[in-house]
């Protein structure tokens, strides 16, 4: 039996705003629904991912940011910088360590994410 993560939830202040934000560095919009009063649920996905990204309104206990990290797997890590810094992204640096290589940024409301490449793939 495959065990698959599907989704992760995120928590947000402003659901228009994140949605915008990432469909702005290419997050595709799967879905956009309010089943009930007080209730918005956002999914979107990361080209190429298996895993979405899930967010809106009363689906999240607690509020920003995630305690987490969630990261973004990229075959190069450079191109995936330049097009963050693209869509008015505040990317970190390539941080090149020996087990790989990593940008760093946050959404609007503080999530934190990391892109990694592994150059020995």
């Amino acid at each position: 039996m495959d065990w698959t993560l599907e989704v992760a939830f995120l928590p947000v202040t402003d659901v228009d705003r994140a949605k915008d934000f990432y469909t702005r560095i290419g997050f595709n919009p799967d879905h956009d629904q309010s089943p009930t009063e007080g209730i918005r649920f956002v999914q979107m996905t990361p080209p190429g991912s298996s895993c979405s990204i899930a967010f809106g309104k009363g689906i999240v206990d607690g509020g920003p940011p995630n305690p987490g990290t969630l990261m973004l797997c990229v075959s190069d890590i450079n191109v995936a910088r330049k097009h963050l810094l693209e869509a008015g992204v505040e990317a970190s640096e390539v941080d090149e360590q020996a087990w790989g290589h990593f940008v760093y940024f946050d959404d609007p409301d503080g999530n934190h994410w990391n892109v990694q490449y592994l150059p020995y793939r």
